[in-house]
């Protein structure tokens, strides 16, 4: 877990205020007997995390396409290759949404916008050292050519949701 204690403060203030503003229906689903806490949910959310990503077309068309998730400090983190059409639809339109589950026991659903945290031509994000060592350290020093061949991208989420029927079964 790499989260400060700011940072689970402002997920689980972000996860109450998501539910709260949700819709009777979504409500009906999910809620505090079924969801995680920010601290376990930061538990859990370890490792690599398959993301279903949603991104839009110029024409406004729904595109979705799978992405590997990192959750740090309570923000999903992803990459793709500079040349992907998601990297173009993210770079004119970084309204995202994204969609991590596993089976029937964990549903982690959020809206947001994206930032770029290495761009190639301009200053990288002010904690792109820690997140690549994190990256590097998952991946291996040479996985990639950090500064080429991938872009990264850190979801600023205004939304966030999750569904976790068996609380246990997730935290042994």
């Amino acid at each position: 877990m790499r989260e400060t204690p700011e940072d689970l403060t402002r997920l689980q203030e972000l996860l109450d205020a998501s539910l709260s503003r949700s819709t009777a229906h979504l409500r009906s689903i999910i809620n505090t007997e079924n969801s995680l806490s920010a601290e376990q949910l930061t538990q859990v959310l370890t490792g690599m995390c398959t993301l279903a990503l949603s991104t839009v077309t110029a024409k406004s068309e729904p595109r979705i396409s799978g992405a590997d998730g990192h959750f740090l400090r309570g923000k999903w983190i992803f990459g793709t290759a500079p040349g992907a059409a998601k990297a173009r639809h993210m770079s004119a339109r970084p309204a995202v949404s994204v969609a991590h589950m596993r089976g029937e026991d964990l549903g982690v659903f959020t809206h947001g916008a994206v930032e770029i945290l290495n761009p190639h031509k301009e200053e990288p994000a002010h904690d792109w050292p820690e997140v690549v060592a994190y990256l590097k350290d998952f991946y291996g020093d040479h996985a990639f050519d950090w500064d080429n061949e991938t872009v990264y991208y850190r979801l600023n989420p205004h939304w966030m949701t999750v569904f976790a029927p068996d609380v246990t079964k997730l935290l042994g």
